[in-house]
């Protein structure tokens, strides 16, 4: 018991001392205090409390100071608000990073993060390292110069230059005909973008030039970034990724474009002026021009890094002017048109029709019968308004009609399982009214893109007046169209027959996609008249150009004769057999694509932020493959402007594998969103060119190059006459 009590008075004191601390408040006496250890006062003292059985009261400290109780308590409360608002600065860090890759990712927002940010007032200071993920670009400020830094990005080369010929640099010569050796050097200077290419040429009379290569805008310096060679990634002298800021540019003023571009008729030329840019400013600039603007590439490994980046659900520029109509008329949209998940499901649905190798054997047998059909009506003309001899006459003609006539042809017996007899000696006219509504659409969408739809539509434009005509056109046409099949599946259906089918015939994508169902009525509509309306002038037009090219090249005609002679021969009448033995026919159409593009860009959206040239392309940014410049790239073809079919044999492409090599050919675009009409174009041209071959030896008139015009599509100002000679 000693031992017990011993141990509670020494832990009295320290028990004591914690009490006040945490409570703040003096203890109360539990037991009298006694005025004398001896005396009697209270039954206190220690007899006291044995009396009553208790134990010994514990002594209580002296009250404490009230400032220090509250200073401690102060001390408490600051901490808790510095916690507090640290976590809610980790918080906001952490919100400010996810808010940057939803962003970037086009993702939706979300309303725990803005709650985050909110409370810090909407400002973050970020650290370091998280700085450095969201804003690479950003550089702290140097007022100051430093020369020693000035020169260390100091290089030179030099070059030996000819002539008054310019580089692809622009690198001045002397004002003779002698030649200059010239030295190049670039110099980049703290506190601005980029870097400042200074040349200086000395030519033998020792007189000094100078120039500085700025952004250039119809071949003249204005202040901007250098001229670049083509396919040379350059990037600033530190080696960072440049801006997106800092990508030469055309101007930056979209509505003094747009007027220049009417002024010296670059709508008409647009081909011609990308690949004077490129070749001004290099393989990569922006261009704005009224409402539009766009990033524009040439080089195959560019392109491969935006198809790297294009997503499920791609997205190419929307043809407004197109659009508008849909909706102003109250129309569903098709396939092209369309974006997102809408677009992918509809798309799915009509791969399964146009786009697979069972679809396409259904179909080759009714494009081949056209094809034989148009080289038995040829046959007829050249005998009878040839001259010569009789089975050897020859007929020279502008065949730019009879094409436009065997693509319609061939078009609708393909979506609509009929033939509407064009080859006859007199097509209706309501053929030929579709034709020039098609023409009419395709010569009017290039300056429609540029302006404000809906202002036009509400003034009542001359020339949105013509697009909307011809759009009705061909939808009334189409309508017409569909009608007919329509009757006819139902008197098949009247009369007890399989739906869709004809004696085990294929009838055509329209039936089998009304067939199946699995697409509205008014869907099937949008998608079979985008389908006819684009399958026409842009089948008949490169045709013009095969027929041109193969006339003037009758070595590399008679070649793909001899082994479409032979293929044709061992295939025993089968089409797909016949083009599957003549690779060279097949290159002849995809070397025609490489030097006349129907469509002279491919165009794709990013879905994440990329790096081109080694500059910086934001996510969603419209960015431009044009193909033009492309096909006549001496960095990427050799030989790029002779006519080559053998170029695309397996073994030639072999020797030229190289970084995006594959992205050398995009005609009918790439992927997902190539062109729907692909296998249908290409099937039927070279169809047509097999059948032509077999039967009549090719010339031209003239074998001077094509001038060439821009409609939306790529196209002959003045279309060649060719020579059909019978063999």
């Amino acid at each position: 018991m000693n031992s017990l009590l011993r141990v509670k008075k020494s832990l009295r004191t320290p028990i004591r001392k914690l009490t006040s601390c945490v409570s703040g408040m003096k203890q109360e006496k539990l037991c009298a205090k006694p005025r004398d250890r001896r005396g009697r006062g209270g039954g206190g003292g220690r007899r006291g409390c044995r009396r009553s059985g208790k134990t010994p009261p514990l002594r209580t400290a002296p009250p404490k100071d009230p400032t220090v109780i509250c200073s401690y308590q102060a001390d408490l409360e600051k901490e808790r608000q510095q916690r507090e608002a640290l976590n809610a600065q980790k918080n906001a860090e952490r919100a400010a990073l996810r808010n940057h890759y939803r962003r970037k990712y086009q993702l939706s927002k979300s309303p725990k993060d803005m709650s985050h940010l909110r409370s810090v007032g909407g400002k973050v200071s970020l650290p370091r390292g998280l700085s450095k993920i969201i804003y690479p670009e950003t550089k702290a400020k140097d007022d100051g110069f430093n020369l020693l830094s000035a020169f260390q990005g100091l290089s030179f080369n030099t070059a030996r230059l000819r002539g008054r010929k310019h580089s692809k640099a622009s690198t001045p010569t002397s004002t003779t005909g002698d030649s200059c050796n010239v030295m190049s050097m670039s110099i980049r200077v703290p506190g601005t973008r980029g870097s400042r290419h200074a040349f200086f040429g000395v030519a033998p009379q020792k007189a000094l030039s100078t120039s500085v290569a700025e952004t250039v805008v119809e071949g003249k310096l204005e202040g901007g970034k250098g001229a670049q060679g083509a396919g040379v990634s350059k990037g600033g002298v530190d080696g960072r990724v440049r801006s997106f800021q800092e990508i030469p540019h055309t101007g930056k003023n979209g509505w003094v474009n747009l007027v220049k571009f009417w002024r010296q008729d670059y709508f008409g030329q647009l081909h011609k002026h990308m690949e004077r840019t490129f070749n001004t400013l290099g393989p990569i600039y922006r261009e704005h021009v009224g409402t539009h603007k766009s990033v524009n590439i040439m080089m195959p490994s560019d392109i491969s890094e935006l198809f790297r980046s294009e997503g499920l659900h791609p997205q190419r520029m929307t043809l407004q002017p197109w659009a508008t109509h849909r909706e102003t008329r109250q129309l569903s949209k098709g396939v092209f048109l369309k974006n997102g998940e809408e677009w992918r499901a509809d798309r799915l649905l009509l791969n399964k029709e146009v786009m697979m190798s069972s679809a396409v054997k259904r179909f080759l047998p009714l494009l081949d019968e056209v094809a034989s059909d148009f080289s038995r009506m040829l046959q007829a003309r050249v005998e009878r308004e040839g001259r010569g001899k009789k089975g050897k006459r020859s007929l020279t003609i502008d065949p730019s009609p009879d094409l436009f006539r065997f693509a319609l042809e061939a078009s609708c017996h393909v979506l609509y399982g009929e033939r509407i007899g064009l080859f006859s000696s007199s097509p209706s006219l309501e053929s030929q009214k579709f034709i020039w509504a098609v023409e009419q659409m395709l010569a009017t969408t290039p300056p429609l893109l540029y302006l404000p739809h809906r202002l036009l539509l509400r003034i009542g434009a001359p020339q949105w007046t013509q697009h909307a005509t011809a759009w009705d056109h061909i939808f009334s046409h189409a309508e017409a169209r569909i009608q007919r099949v329509y009757q006819r599946m139902s008197s098949s259906q009247g009369r007890g027959a399989e739906a869709g089918a004809a004696g085990g015939q294929y009838t055509g994508v329209l039936s089998q996609l009304m067939e199946k169902g699995q697409l509205s009525l008014d869907l099937i509509k949008a998608n079979i008249t985008e389908l006819m309306a684009g399958g026409v002038d842009t089948t008949a037009v490169p045709l013009q150009f095969t027929l041109f090219e193969l006339g003037r090249n009758p070595e590399v005609q008679e070649s793909v004769r001899q082994q479409v002679r032979t293929s044709w021969a061992e295939a025993g009448g089968d089409p797909q057999k016949a083009l599957q033995g003549a690779p060279l026919l097949k290159g002849t159409i995809k070397e025609i694509l490489r030097l006349y593009p129907v469509g002279i860009t491919v165009q794709r959206m990013p879905i994440k932020d990329i790096v081109l040239q080694n500059y910086h392309i934001p996510a969603g940014t419209m960015v431009h493959a044009c193909l033009y410049p492309l096909g006549r790239s001496t960095e990427v073809f050799e030989n790029p402007q002779s006519f080559q079919p053998g170029r695309w044999s397996n073994s030639r492409e072999e020797g030229q594998r190289a970084e995006g090599s594959g992205f050398r050919s995009l005609a009918f675009g790439f992927g997902a969103r190539q062109c729907v009409g692909r296998r249908i174009a290409e099937n039927e041209m070279q169809l047509l060119i097999m059948h032509i071959l077999l039967s009549f030896h090719i010339g031209v008139s003239s074998s001077e190059d094509i001038k060439t015009t821009y409609t939306l599509i790529l196209q002959p100002e003045t279309p060649p006459r060719i020579t059909f000679s019978k063999l």
